[in-house]
């Protein structure tokens, strides 16, 4: 029996795709990031999945202006620990009145990209934010704001650094 979620080999290769879509993603480290800082604060996922493009985005948007505005932009750390590589595929289907005479159905039925998205597997780091030992309960607020962005269950994990 196959395993749920990463069950199949990544699509990955461009060369091969016809027209492969743009990422979503702009930014994978924002904040400082010349400065060390004192302590880690991980947003781990739960289980194995794919993440959509726009989900990291829509997490790394909350997550930052939440951590720019009560800490500044000189006092944290945040990167996106994983890249959305995986090219998803839809085989779309006509949707109006009489399209069952019209479409093929599965047959040839690969699909092409609508979209990419990350491979997380369970206890991968997904958004991590770095910041002194006064920010720590602002980047778990900001964390827990990101993850309720994404489709799958996380815990946030805080390591010292020093």
């Amino acid at each position: 029996m196959a395993r749920k979620g990463l069950a199949t080999p990544a699509y990955t290769r461009r060369e091969y795709i016809k027209g492969p879509p743009r990422p979503a993603v702009v930014k994978y480290v924002l904040g400082n990031t010349r400065k060390s800082f004192t302590h880690r604060l991980e947003l781990v996922s739960a289980t194995d999945a794919l993440v959509r493009d726009n989900a990291l985005e829509a997490a790394r948007v909350a997550t930052n202006k939440l951590l720019e505005r009560r800490l500044g932009i000189e006092n944290y750390r945040f990167t996106i620990a994983v890249h959305p590589h995986h090219v998803i595929r839809e085989n779309k289907m006509l949707g109006f009145a009489g399209a069952d005479r019209i479409q093929k159905g599965m047959r040839l039925s690969f699909g092409k990209s609508t979209g990419l998205a990350a491979r997380v597997k369970r206890g991968k780091a997904v958004l991590v934010v770095e910041v002194d030992e006064g920010g720590v309960d602002v980047a778990k607020e900001a964390l827990a704001r990101g993850a309720s962005k994404l489709p799958i269950p996380y815990r946030v994990i805080v390591r010292s650094l020093s």
